[in-house]
């Protein structure tokens, strides 16, 4: 984890897995979870889930 990137709490973590379950490109999770779109991109990486196409 870079210097940049907040604390994922589980919850967020638990969000972020759901919205990519239902499709939901990386900038809507941006909006959703209050963060910036390069650490949403970063975090679905390293949890090795395949982002969702950004629409």
């Amino acid at each position: 984890m870079n210097l940049t990137e907040s604390h994922w709490t589980y919850e967020a973590v638990q969000t972020l897995i759901a919205l990519i379950r239902e499709g939901a490109p990386a900038p809507v999770i941006s909006l959703k979870l209050k963060r910036p779109i390069t650490e949403v991109r970063a975090k679905i990486n390293d949890l090795g889930l395949t982002p969702p196409a950004d629409a």
